[in-house]
């Protein structure tokens, strides 16, 4: 099956790994995978701040560079929803370019959506193993999805992995893009609430499947000296297929966190 990738901007810049586990995974699993280089800002950043001409040039641009591609990749749900939930409003004034849009859109699946709805991928029937405990975190952006448990239900069939429950697994970390830059209080204190939760389940390595998610959620986690790691499900899967060695990146400690903050 050949399928394109939508790396995003995050994953791109601040979790590279990420966007290599997802495409050995994606060809493991028998898909050829290319990467449209033209790929840019899918533009929600400019879109959740009211800059809706800019954001509509950035999606002009998404639905022209993915165009050729049958299907489309991302391991970002809330950039996969910007594509499915407002391209096709954006380009609404251009019957062509909301067509396209609306194509895009019915073509673009999140990564864990993808293996589990369309290549309907079992990892353990596959004989993928990777032990160890982890924390998932679900983002906001997985509801207008229609997402609930696919990602966990891939963990769940990795061998040897333990999935650890987290206290109200529905909040908010508090980065909601630019959310986090107009109510830092707020968002801090959300980011906090998720930490502990995420710490309280005893595990060193929190699935996080966005990449804003993240980057608020570890920056906080390591001000406070936490253990925790952030991984994407993609890189669970491809160490536990033998594509990727285990990250060696060792976990802070509180004594280790100059000036760290408690939770």
């Amino acid at each position: 099956m050949d399928v394109a990738l939508f790396v995003t901007c995050l994953t791109d810049s601040f979790y590279p790994r990420a966007g290599e586990a997802v495409v050995r995974v994606l060809e493991h699993l028998g898909c050829r995978v290319a990467f449209p280089a033209g790929q840019t800002c899918c533009g929600q950043p400019m879109f959740n701040n009211g800059y809706h001409d800019e954001a509509r040039a950035l999606a002009r641009r998404m639905v022209r560079v993915f165009e050729p591609f049958g299907t489309v990749v991302c391991p970002s749900a809330s950039c996969t929803a910007m594509v499915r939930e407002h391209f096709a409003d954006l380009l609404a004034g251009d019957p062509r370019e909301a067509a396209l849009a609306r194509d895009l859109a019915a073509k673009t699946y999140e990564f864990a959506e993808f293996l589990s709805k369309v290549l309907r991928t079992d990892p353990q029937t596959m004989g993928c193993r990777r032990p160890g405990r982890v924390a998932y975190h679900y983002s906001c952006h997985m509801r207008p999805l229609g997402l609930t448990t696919e990602a966990e239900d891939l963990l769940l069939r990795v061998g040897g992995l333990e999935l650890a429950p987290v206290d109200r697994p529905e909040q908010c970390c508090g980065f909601g893009g630019a959310f986090a830059v107009k109510f830092p209080a707020i968002s801090g204190a959300l980011a906090r609430e998720k930490a502990r939760a995420l710490v309280a389940t005893g595990a060193e390595t929190v699935v996080c499947n966005e990449g804003g998610c993240a980057l608020h959620l570890e920056g906080f986690a390591r001000r406070a000296g936490t253990t925790l790691r952030f991984r994407h499900v993609a890189e669970i899967l491809a160490e536990g297929f033998g594509l990727m060695p285990p990250s060696d990146e060792p976990a802070r400690r509180a004594s280790d966190a100059a000036g760290a903050r408690p939770l």
